[in-house]
């Protein structure tokens, strides 16, 4: 599977802000410039990289592949950052869910053998619009899943292009 499949992507994007949506009907998520509230997650660019975002559940990861195994919504990517995100609506529950959509992901990722060498920045995002503040994540935690993956975890639903 190729995460860098061009038909999979979006953009790139330059505004200062722009969010991702999933509308949970069964297609792609995406980027919009609409102002929100739709948004599950709002990406922060202020110094207006260009940052390209790839579907990845139901594009680069079709539902018939790989069927038992659960996949994030999308990735952004500048020259230098690659964030993984999953996007979540969910009062309760939704947090260990994300972070094992996340991981599985990460884990594709890795299989697939892409060159991640030219990117300083990667992380991965548990994004719910229902919990949009910053959640505190257990140190160890966070410290396994950097020491597994080689990225750090956050449940935000700001994606700061930093």
């Amino acid at each position: 599977m190729n995460f860098f499949e061009q038909a999979c992507q979006q953009g790139p994007f330059t505004q200062t802000s722009f969010g991702i949506c999933d509308d949970e009907d069964g297609g792609v998520a995406y980027v919009t410039l609409v102002t929100p509230p739709p948004w599950g997650a709002t990406v922060s660019n202020p110094r207006q990289e260009a940052v390209t975002f790839t579907a990845i559940d139901k594009c680069v990861i079709k539902d018939h592949e790989e069927e038992r195994r659960g996949r994030c919504d999308g990735m952004l990517t500048t020259a230098k950052h690659l964030y993984m995100l999953e996007l979540k609506n969910q009062g309760s529950g939704w947090r260990q869910d994300a972070i094992e959509q996340l991981k599985s992901t990460l884990r594709f990722l890795q299989d697939s053998e892409a060159d991640l060498s030219g990117f300083r920045y990667k992380k991965a995002f548990a994004c719910n619009r229902r919990h949009r503040a910053f959640a505190v994540i257990d140190n160890e935690v966070k410290k396994g899943f950097f020491t597994e993956f080689g990225f750090r975890l956050d449940l935000q639903a700001t994606i700061v292009i930093e």
